[in-house]
């Protein structure tokens, strides 16, 4: 009966394609604290892997501003290596770059402010994700 049970419960859990729900994270990282980065990664990794589990679809974003854009700098990320696997291997999983702090970057350092491949640049990260909170996606800052 126990074993019944459990079978039942692993059938349900995964619900038919045309009832699935789409699920949206936006996660943000404005600290230049490696133990930040990878909470950040390691939340984003977590909640993709839960909703495959879970056959549900989920989108995620990555925002970065101020001192995080540390984060996805090509020459000062102490994470680099996770964000660049994790583009490759979880496409649920995508990276902003608040394009206002590059610019402010470039003219404090004096030259260009290089990112790592395949993260996107959004005009303000503070903007981006008002509007993704507007649009009713889930907020969490690690």
């Amino acid at each position: 009966m126990a074993q019944e049970k459990r079978q039942a419960s692993a059938q349900t859990s995964k619900r038919p394609a045309a009832e699935t729900k789409s699920h949206r994270l936006v996660l943000q990282v404005n600290s230049n604290d490696a133990a930040t980065m990878n909470l950040a990664l390691n939340n984003a990794m977590n909640v993709a892997q839960y909703y495959k589990d879970a056959g549900e679809k989920v989108e995620i974003e990555v925002v970065t501003f101020g001192p995080g854009l540390h984060m996805l700098r090509e020459d000062t990320s102490p994470v680099k290596a996770r964000v660049k696997e994790i583009t490759l291997s979880t496409p649920a999983i995508s990276f902003k770059a608040c394009g206002n702090t590059q610019e402010n970057m470039k003219k404090a350092e004096n030259k260009e402010i290089s990112l790592i491949s395949d993260v996107s640049v959004v005009k303000s990260g503070v903007v981006r994700v008002m509007e993704l909170q507007e649009r009713g996606w889930t907020y969490v800052r690690p």
